[in-house]
């Protein structure tokens, strides 16, 4: 019910953090496993990533937001390993401003890559997955799919969107047996978030490490390898009567008001 062998799975972002971990995860379970940078430095680390692993891959040049760029990426791509079965929207980017402070045009580059590049690689790998029967798209969304927070007007109106974008693909193409889910990550361990789990010079907690242990019913932060279940679980038949859903995997955040003062 959980194997993917035979599948062809398309992670974009997946050269390193969550995007990687959900790729190994997917490889894990059978699946044969393509992955996308915009850039050739990432390309790199991506592939060095991988062969540390003895994982064998394909990666991509290609930018998320060029329709043209993107199209040529899914006809590569089935030449090399076959029609795509699995299509996991990973690349993101965000960029933490007050909203009086961010430009329109940083607001339209979160939004084009964040929202209108899961749009486009959905589109380009959906008719192949109606001729085929079945197809899963996983699209990675945020606990800011649902929740505000200072700073990331132009990534909580992107990952809101996502989350709409989900429900309605699920609307339009779940007649075809294509199911389209989210994930939604809590805080996780990543390098990116390591100056936040440092302890400072009086071995207290960081600020912000300390009001998310206390917004946190787990009392942790997420690993990567905590999203390697849900997205195997989302890819796989054991979810084929899942549609439209967005899963968090947040360690309860979401449905925690927090601790008492």
């Amino acid at each position: 019910m959980f194997s993917l062998n035979g599948k062809v799975a398309l992670i974009t972002g997946g050269a390193s953090g969550i995007g990687y971990g959900m790729a190994k995860a997917l490889y894990e379970a059978g699946a044969k496993i393509a992955f996308n940078t915009r850039s050739l430095n990432s390309l790199n680390e991506g592939l060095e990533n991988f062969a540390k692993e003895n994982i064998p891959v394909r990666g991509y040049l290609c930018d998320v937001t060029d329709e043209k760029s993107v199209q040529s990426m899914i006809n590569q791509i089935e030449k090399d390993l076959g029609t795509i079965d699995i299509l996991v929207n990973n690349a993101g980017i965000i960029k933490r401003l007050p909203m009086l402070e961010t430009s329109v045009a940083d607001y339209k580059e979160v939004l084009d890559i964040d929202l209108v590049g899961p749009f486009i690689l959905s589109k380009a790998v959906i008719p192949a997955m109606i001729e085929k029967g079945h197809g899963k798209i996983i699209n990675i969304c945020s606990m800011m799919s649902e929740l505000g927070r200072e700073t990331v007007s132009a990534y909580a109106s992107a990952k809101g969107g996502l989350k709409m974008l989900t429900k309605n693909i699920c609307s339009e193409y779940g007649y075809a047996n294509i199911q389209c889910n989210g994930i939604g990550p809590g805080y996780i361990e990543t390098p990116l978030t390591e100056p936040l789990r440092e302890r400072q010079a009086d071995g207290s907690r960081h600020p912000f490490d300390a009001f998310l242990i206390n917004r946190t019913p787990a009392q942790r932060w997420g690993k990567i390898d905590d999203l390697k279940g849900p997205v195997v679980f989302l890819a796989s038949d054991a979810s084929n009567f899942v549609n439209g859903h967005i899963l968090y995997v947040d360690g309860g955040f979401l449905a925690y008001t927090g601790k008492q003062p």
